[in-house]
């Protein structure tokens, strides 16, 4: 590659060459054509030479054209940031003050100022960049700079922050708890899927069974429009609230004689082997419609007076996702493309075209405002008995890494994402094809020109009712593969991980939420080491404890790691009785994901192997239930071994790791795979399984009983 346009490239983040995490490790040399595309959508044109040398040179001028950036992120034991001044003022007087945002307190400190003599001269003026050492010691938080020298005041953020991320009290034993997608949640009296009232059940389940923590699935809001796009990993924002996971009948406005007239279609429902989204979405939209009508006669004071404090609270994000979703509403029904394809006045919310659509949708808009107001009063009161059972961390909820493309978060803030690409991941051990999430990707410049404002309302959202947080795709902090819609050659882009990371460790402290990264795939070098020092808890599954790269030995227990938060497997991972018996792979062949018949034996062979390696495991480590001792070896169709999935909760709850996460899908026996990655819903029923036990039975069920007191033997 040319010398100047590989420059270009690494300065602004691109990378030229990266590693795949294959079982066979490749190195890939991005191509000339692929930068020159990525460094123009990047702002810098890239097409010729002298494109290229003046993108460098503004690369290179950047931070000097400014006296400030637009924050500071720096760790509480060395606070400090640098200023860029005219050489003349370097001898003025110079006068620091800063206030805190919290408090709206200002803070008087002592500083120095350090010349390093960098200089530059641009456009014919002398710049010199100075750093501003402060020596009083500050609090974790965020501050106001006012820097004034010679009767110019320069303005920014610091945030100071802590050396490593929260830790839970609770962490210093190891616990358990249970690892659930709501939506799954099968229930005597929910609309079909679980919402949050079963959450509330679930909280009481595990307080009886002595557990300290309950994993949930990403809970963002989804397509209005679209039910069936059920994945909650592609959300149209992660700063809400998905509104089927409200309890109609829990809305104080809902009216109980209206139960009458649809308990045969809620039988359906319920009693459907998969969730029926738009059945089930459209049922509930239609009574909190008449719920909104009622709500808004204003009759109940105090929940006027509620709803109106949230919406005041929430602000402009919520109004820009309340307008986003009235137009979605009116035009899905015109305009085929999504929000790209309306009519220009209405893609960017600050348009006047959108101001007054909005006005004369007020009461459109109003709705669906009242529907988020109802989810986080729904999940609050849920999470107001995690306090009264005394679950010790309560919800470990779970960030998607990003948001999907047509959504109300890339059109409310189009600047902040790169254009034309869509976040992915290349070949590794577990999708050796590579992955396209199709996800909108932060534009790190943009990012950090906002004050990281957007990542930090996120963070926020999601850290709000949990004490624990996970992470998706925890490298995204560091890095993240980007790939041309136009199905172009993809490469990684940079992130300011010391920012980032130390802006989670920032807001783990101030919201009291323990911060787990989940780092499966292509892992840069030094990545985890560096997720140690910031007290950021990896995953870890059963599958994945094993010698030579998953084809050796299981683990012992003991060589678990200790930080981490341990499952036998995940959503995307076949549960143990499918495992087992390898239907996964049938499926995966079936589907034409395994090439062929050769190199579908092959898997089953190397499955064969791995079952007996698992035996070998459970039975060096004398985890079998005492009352049903393994019987037999169970090759060659001899069946599925009783109480192996008691053996393996054993073995996965007697490890080093602080928690252990047991799946329902495991100790119910289920044999059908949660979500298929690669596929789409088209080819398999992705994130539509329901349990196959009801709530209300599952503590007198004699699987969940054993399950349960094999992992109390552990923990």
């Amino acid at each position: 590659m040319e010398e100047k346009l590989e420059r270009l490239a690494e300065s602004l983040g691109l990378c030229t060459h990266y590693n795949d995490a294959g079982l066979v490790q490749k190195e890939y040399a991005v191509g000339e054509d692929a930068i020159k595309f990525f460094c123009n959508i990047l702002g810098y044109k890239a097409n010729t030479q002298e494109e290229i040398e003046t993108s460098l040179r503004q690369v290179e001028e950047r931070r000097w054209q400014k006296p400030l950036e637009k924050i500071y992120v720096v760790e509480n034991d060395k606070v400090e940031f640098d200023a860029v001044l005219p050489s003349s003022m370097l001898s003025e007087l110079m006068t620091l003050k800063l206030k805190n945002h919290e408090s709206g307190q200002e803070t008087e400190v002592s500083y120095q100022v350090i010349n390093n003599n960098e200089e530059k001269e641009i456009d014919g003026k002398k710049l010199n960049r100075i750093i501003v050492r402060i020596d009083t010691p500050l609090t974790i938080g965020y501050y106001e700079i006012a820097l004034t020298i010679k009767n110019k005041t320069y303005k920014t953020i610091l945030a100071v922050c802590p050396q490593t991320c929260y830790e839970h009290p609770v962490l210093d034993k190891k616990i358990w708890g249970f690892a659930i997608q709501l939506y799954s949640v099968k229930s005597e009296r929910n609309w079909g899927v679980g919402d949050f009232t079963d959450l509330g059940s679930l909280v009481k389940l595990a307080s009886n069974a002595g557990a300290d923590i309950i994993g949930l699935n990403p809970l963002n809001v989804l397509q209005h429009n679209y039910p069936e796009e059920a994945s909650p990993y592609s959300s149209i924002s992660r700063l809400f609230l998905n509104p089927i996971y409200i309890d109609v009948e829990a809305v104080p406005e809902f009216n109980p004689e209206d139960l009458a007239e649809i308990q045969k279609e809620l039988e359906e429902l319920r009693n459907s082997e998969l969730i029926q989204y738009t059945k089930v979405y459209n049922l509930k939209m239609r009574f909190l419609e008449k719920c909104y009508a009622t709500f808004k006669d204003g009759k109940n004071k105090e929940r006027q007076a509620a709803y109106k404090a949230f919406c005041k609270e929430q602000g402009t994000d919520l109004e820009k996702l309340a307008v986003f979703q009235t137009l979605y509403e009116d035009y899905s029904q015109k305009i085929w493309g999504g929000w790209n394809a309306w009519p220009q006045e209405y893609r960017h919310p600050d348009s006047p075209a959108v101001k007054q659509y909005a006005k004369d949708h007020a009461d459109r808009v109003g709705f669906f405002k009242y529907l988020q107001f109802e989810c986080a009063t729904q999940f609050a009161k849920a999470q107001n008995m995690v306090s009264d059972y005394g679950l010790g961390i309560g919800f470990y909820r779970d960030l998607a890494v990003g948001v999907g493309k047509d959504s109300a978060e890339l059109w409310s803030n189009p600047e902040l994402f790169v254009p034309e690409v869509g976040a992915g991941a290349p070949p590794d051990a577990f999708f050796p094809a590579g992955q396209k999430w199709c996800l909108g990707a932060f534009w790190p410049e943009a990012l950090k020109e906002n004050a990281y404002e957007p990542f930090l309302k996120i963070l926020r959202a999601n850290m709000k009712n949990a004490g624990a947080l996970r992470m998706d795709h925890v490298m995204s902090l560091m890095r993240l593969f980007l790939i041309p819609d136009n199905g172009g050659e993809g490469t990684y882009l940079k992130y300011n991980f010391k920012d980032m990371v130390n802006l989670v460790a920032l807001e783990s402290h101030l919201n009291h939420c323990t911060i787990v990264g989940e780092s499966i795939g292509n892992v840069p070098d030094g990545f985890l080491e560096a997720l140690k020092e910031k007290n950021i808890h990896p995953l870890s599954v059963l599958w994945a404890e094993r010698d030579n790269a998953g084809w050796g030995d299981f683990r012992s227990p003991s060589s678990y790691p200790a930080k981490a938060f341990t499952s036998v497997g995940t959503h995307d991972m076949a549960p143990l009785r499918m495992w087992w018996f390898g239907y996964d792979i049938e499926l995966s062949y079936s589907l034409g994901l395994i090439a062929d018949e050769q190199s579908k034996n092959e898997a089953y062979h190397k499955r064969e192997l791995d079952r007996w390696k698992l035996l070998f495991a459970l039975d060096s480590n004398g985890v079998w239930p005492e009352d049903n001792q393994r019987k037999s070896n169970y090759i060659y169709g001899e069946g599925y071994p009783e109480g192996i999935e008691e053996a393996v909760h054993r073995f996965v709850s007697r490890s080093a790791s602080i928690v252990f996460l047991a799946q329902l899908e495991d100790i119910f026996h289920v044999e059908k795979l949660q979500n298929l990655p690669g596929t789409d819903r088209d080819k398999h029923p992705n994130w539509r399984r329901k349990l196959p036990v009801a709530l209300e039975k599952m503590e007198g069920d004699i699987a969940y009983i054993r399950n349960i007191n094999a992992i109390h033997k552990e923990r």
